[in-house]
């Protein structure tokens, strides 16, 4: 028998003998309109209004020039999705045929051939139907009438006696982000942005199921599947769990059961630089009479996460011990990608996290004000060892807590962790972002007017979702070893000292409090889980807001509509001036402010791994951007690297030498993320810009596995006969493995006295160059459309880098720091 006529064979034999199947309606033909008009276009499912809108030429591409002001009107309008399909007699003969939407934004109703299904009110949430008795043989009529989530949104904001901060967004279950913040726009979406499914199913067929770590040792682990199972009578049934079988006498209904399962010499999920993140795969298939049923496909990480919190001397410890071991924590904050999350693709979410991976991180917090992301994102953090710190979608505002509220979010919450709880990257459901301190710092009660009871019934809806709905919610559909619940980042407000000694903190007092970058040192708290500064994006990204090709220019009203934040050039320009001088050239002006920023992060990142052990975690602010921006993130809308994001991979890497300046020293200290001690040898030199060694000092010594260690200190009187403006420290240490050097420069860059260097390019390769100078080239820049493995970097007076690219270019140009001066 051919390879072609067994593969027929072993086709018709599932077919004859397969009791489920499936159909995605999303590739059916949909259309769309305004519920106004009577006119109907094409439509994509998934997707959204503005997309559908875009696609048909109704309205300009919202990302560019000004034109997110021009679809403002969008959002007030109510939309209709529909399609027809046809359905078999044949499948009709199924006992049960199920609907399901894996997603609709926001509130719609639901109808088949003309009957309502049902009504809608959360995006976050699967509608699941049962419609064998809906359909017909033929053609049917699929509908779904959506309401202007803004009108429904203010409707349901009539219900409470008082005014809440941003009303309506609050009110709806529905990404937060879509309101505008000070990094994305105004996008208010509706539409089907998830598949839509039709499955037919007979006998019996899985609900959740959920893997359950019971004990783990380096000799076994010792596992529970916990699955739900669908009847459609009392019988007798079987479980395979990878081929093995297990007999169930199943009554009609739900059922729960419950397996053992041992894996022997169990390889561990480690996070990324620890190890690899190994999986395991699991198939669990239900069969009845020799034929199989349902199947499903598990894939799990064996790992264990611990958040610990002890009482000491300066307050509490906050930190994640993982597989046994604390783990220092690397990493960003991510928001959504796109403001139209339909079209973020696998490749996409692969590249970001890869990304993230490459940059030393191994920990994202998904940001509350976003959407549960798409199993791409939880499978990519999985592959690459990153930790996920998962929010609830709940971020910077009052939330309701009336009944349908409350059991609205319960049902999402249940939907949201059954689907995400076996992905071995999920360490810490957390309740909100930043409604806590939104309750106790940022005065809307005084901006409201709210009287006494007021204040108290939100304190009370606040408890009642965050601190009573969500975990007992969470303990209702979690196994125990994936159940670590923090109520709200940060747990103190930044203004707090409190804030420093214990939980996680946002510090913000740099960029809103407009405090030098200096603070960082001094504001180090036991995790910090948000902390940032704004800079451009690249050229490339900056080129793309505009529809044609643009003049550059930072007075054109394009690139002021591209910066969401109400002060942020005005921020960006103050910390510019104090650090920098301003160039009046754009592409200069770009640079500078990648500068900028990516000076604030290091100091920030340097400061918190200085502090280690009390400080146990670093996640900047943000990762990411979801269109063409002026923000705070290391990769913009395109992911192409800004001059953070080269910065962060330096700042993060396993061992780094950090240099802290007092009154009468400068303090050396080794950092080292690895799990066994080294010895090097270490020293410092004190160079002139033109390279000559004014003075040096070596040193034996060790690095400490997981710690941060002051090595020695340089006193200032060593260097009082020295020009330090003319003048940089290089500190180091090596063994025969590994080598490590920092660059310390004594005042800020605008007062650094460079000397014009002669940077040289030479060609390798047409995917690898070399770059030189004769003196200290400062913040080098390399210009083009490819991805550099290294960028704006200091290179040392007669030495030599070598860069690759990601593809060829005909020409680099570049820059350095000596090019802002001469403006």
């Amino acid at each position: 028998m051919n390879r072609t006529i067994l593969f027929a064979f072993f086709f018709i034999q599932n077919l004859i003998s397969a009791q489920f199947s499936e159909r995605n309606l999303s590739s059916e033909k949909w259309q769309f309109k305004n519920s106004k008009e009577n006119g109907w276009f094409p439509a994509k499912v998934p997707g959204t209004v503005h997309l559908d809108l875009m696609n048909n030429k109704v309205i300009p591409d919202p990302f560019k020039d000004e034109n997110e002001k021009k679809v403002q009107w969008i959002e007030n309008e109510d939309w209709e999705y529909q399609t027809r399909f046809t359905v078999s007699s044949k499948e009709l003969k199924n006992q049960n045929i199920d609907l399901a939407f894996n997603g609709l934004d926001t509130f719609s109703e639901i109808y088949l051939n003309g009957r309502l299904l049902k009504k809608t009110d959360n995006m976050f949430r699967k509608w699941e139907i049962p419609v064998k008795s809906h359909l017909k043989t033929g053609e049917n009529l699929l509908q779904v009438k959506f309401k202007s989530t803004i009108i429904a949104g203010k409707q349901l904001a009539q219900k409470v006696p008082f005014t809440m901060p941003e009303s309506p967004r609050s009110f709806v279950r529905k990404a937060q982000y879509q309101f505008g913040w000070d990094w994305g726009p105004r996008l208010v979406t509706v539409g089907i942005w998830k598949d839509v499914k039709l499955s037919f199913w007979n006998n019996a067929r899985f609900g959740n199921v959920k893997v359950e770590q019971k004990k783990l040792t380096k000799e076994k682990a010792d596992l529970n599947i916990h699955a739900e199972i669908i009847a459609e009578k009392e019988e007798e049934y079987i479980v395979l769990i990878n081929s093995r079988p297990f007999n169930f006498q199943l009554k009609k209904g739900n059922n729960t059961i419950q397996i053992p399962l041992a894996i022997l010499n169990p390889k561990l999920w480690q996070p990324n630089e620890w190890g690899n993140p190994d999986m395991y795969d699991i198939k669990i298939s239900l069969q009845k009479d020799s034929k199989i049923l349902y199947d499903k496909n598990l894939r799990i990480g064996l790992r264990t996460v611990e958040l610990v919190q002890e009482k000491d001397s300066k307050g509490k410890s906050f930190y994640f011990k993982v597989n046994g071991y604390p783990l220092y924590i690397k990493g960003t904050n991510w928001i959504p990608a796109d403001s139209f999350s339909p079209r973020m693709t696998g490749e996409k979410y692969q590249y970001l996290i890869k990304q993230a991976k490459e940059a030393h991180m191994n920990m994202i917090r998904v940001w509350g004000g976003g959407i549960y992301e798409n199993d791409e994102f939880y499978k990519a953090c999985d592959e690459n060892g990153i930790l996920v710190w998962q929010d609830f979608m709940f971020a910077g505002s009052f939330y309701p807590g009336d009944e349908e509220f409350l059991q609205n979010v319960k049902e999402e919450i249940k939907e949201q962790v059954n689907r995400l709880q076996n992905h071995p990257s999920i360490a810490l459901w957390c309740g909100n972002n930043e409604i806590d301190e939104a309750i106790v710092n940022w005065g809307y009660q005084k901006q409201f007017n709210y009287s006494k009871d007021d204040s108290l019934q939100i304190w009370k809806d606040y408890r009642k979702v965050f601190h009573e709905l969500i975990p007992n919610t969470l303990k209702e559909n979690l196994t125990a070893d994936k159940n670590i619940y923090w109520p709200s980042s940060p747990s103190i407000g930044w203004g707090h000292k409190e804030s420093l000694t214990e939980g996680d903190s946002h510090y913000w007092g740099v960029w809103w409090g407009e405090q030098p970058f200096e603070m960082y040192n001094e504001k180090t708290g036991r995790f910090m889980s948000e902390y940032g500064f704004q800079g451009m994006p690249t050229l490339e990204t900056t080129k793309a807001m505009f529809s044609g090709n643009p003049d550059l220019n930072l007075q054109d009203p394009v690139i002021k509509a591209h910066q969401k934040h109400p002060r942020g050039w005005q921020i960006i320009d103050e910390y510019m001036k104090r650090d920098y001088k301003i160039p009046a050239d754009f592409v200069k002006y770009n640079y500078v402010s990648q500068l900028l920023q990516a000076r604030g992060m290091k100091i920030a990142i340097e400061a918190h791994r200085r502090a280690m052990p009390y400080n146990m975690g670093t996640l900047y602010w943000q990762l990411n951007d979801c269109w063409p921006v002026v923000s705070w993130s290391s990769l913009d809308y395109l992911g192409n690297w800004k001059a953070l994001h080269y910065e962060a991979k330096r700042s993060f890497e396993p061992t780094i030498i950090s240099v802290a300046e007092t009154d009468k020293t400068y303090d050396i200290y080794f950092v080292s993320d690895l799990q066994s001690d080294l010895g090097i040898g270490s020293g410092a030199e004190l160079s002139d810009i033109n390279g000559k060694i004014l003075w040096s000092m070596e040193a034996a010594d060790h690095l400490k596995a997981n710690a941060s260690e002051k090595h020695f200190e340089i006193k200032k009187s060593e260097f009082a006969g020295f020009d330090l403006s003319k003048a940089f420290l290089r500190v180091y240490f090596d063994n025969d493995s590994m080598k490590q050097e920092k660059l310390f420069f004594f005042v800020k860059p605008k007062d650094l006295k460079l000397i014009k260097p002669n940077i040289l390019v030479r060609k390798i390769s047409s995917t690898e160059i070399e770059i030189s100078t004769d003196v200290l080239a400062k913040d080098v820049y390399l210009l083009g459309d490819t991805h550099f493995s290294d960028n704006f970097f200091d290179l040392l007076p007669r030495t030599s880098k070598r860069i690759k690219l990601s593809k060829p270019l005909e020409k680099v140009e570049l820059m350095s720091l000596w090019n802002t001066m001469m403006d």
